[in-house]
């Protein structure tokens, strides 16, 4: 498996999930198995890409695998911002291969290290799924919003909760 540094360039729709687990209300692009190849050839797993939508810049996305080799990219509530588009619209996307490790959040992790089972737990999911509640975490734009999602991660973590349960945590 040779992975590419080749850029693709295409036109997209934006698709929202009705009911799908996890991935429930999120929305998204879809991206062929062929496209993919493209930049990451026979990748079956999720990798990092980074680009732009339209004219607005990303980087350190998962492209997340859907079977039959055909990806997702997740558009979440910052890049539909910068695009100015919601579900159906037409979007323009260049990626590439983004070889730029990510970094858990410091304070999520140290939070995690204090208390066994939610580390535990945590670490056992897939390293897209801690980055993605990482992410989460970074982009609280109050010290005090970092603070409420570390402490629903960690909390979430001993309970066995899903995202989107912890998401709903005190409301």
């Amino acid at each position: 498996m040779a992975t590419k540094n080749k850029q693709i360039e295409f036109e997209a729709v934006l698709y929202k999930f009705d009911k799908k687990g996890e991935k429930t209300g999120w929305t998204y692009i879809e991206i062929p198995a062929d496209l993919a190849s493209e930049i990451s050839e026979g990748t079956r797993k999720s990798f990092r890409v980074k680009g732009s939508i339209d004219k607005f810049k990303i980087s350190g996305v998962a492209l997340l695998p859907m079977g039959e080799g055909d990806f997702i990219l997740p558009v979440n509530n910052e890049m539909r911002k910068g695009i100015g588009k919601r579900e159906g619209a037409h979007v323009h996307v260049k990626l590439m291969t983004d070889k730029i490790a990510y970094e858990l959040n410091a304070d999520l992790v140290e939070c995690l290290n204090d208390d066994e089972m939610a580390s535990k737990t945590f670490y056992a999911m897939p390293q897209s799924h801690q980055n993605y509640y990482s992410k989460w975490v970074d982009s609280a734009k109050t010290d005090a919003t970092k603070g409420v999602r570390i402490s629903k991660i960690v909390i979430g973590m001993n309970r066995g909760y899903t995202f989107r349960e912890i998401l709903q945590m005190g409301k």
